[in-house]
């Protein structure tokens, strides 16, 4: 038997209801909190998704390792094309290096956090 059940996962920004924004429309998740220093996104099936302001927040240099990104997000999708084109309307950011083009995407949040949309296969 386990000892902790996944609940969420946390992540630093300095606009915490921009990143919330941004997550739920890219999920279809609902921001259940949104004030200066918190924000949450609670997505079906899914964990949540929490956001905190941090101070000076520095986003990741990905892929350079100045700032490691330390941690990404993964999510699946049937269309890169379509899904990397509503991301990127919803605000994020697309660097030039992409590992795997052919199978997934790697893009920046609103707050330079790395995700990567994947083709489900």
């Amino acid at each position: 038997m386990p000892i902790a059940e996944f609940l969420a996962v946390n992540l630093d920004c300095a606009n915490p209801p921009e990143l919330a924004e941004f997550y739920s429309k890219l999920t279809g998740g609902e921001v259940t909190n949104s004030a200066e220093e918190y924000a949450a996104v609670e997505i079906a099936g899914g964990p949540t998704l929490y956001f905190q302001k941090v101070a000076d927040h520095r986003p990741p240099t990905w892929p350079d390792s100045e700032r490691p990104q330390q941690s990404h997000l993964d999510f699946y999708v049937d269309d890169l094309e379509t899904a990397q084109a509503a991301a990127l309307e919803f605000g994020a950011g697309r660097p030039d290096f992409q590992p795997y083009p052919d199978t997934s995407v790697v893009l920046l949040d609103p707050a330079g956090h790395p995700l990567c949309l994947c083709l489900r296969s």
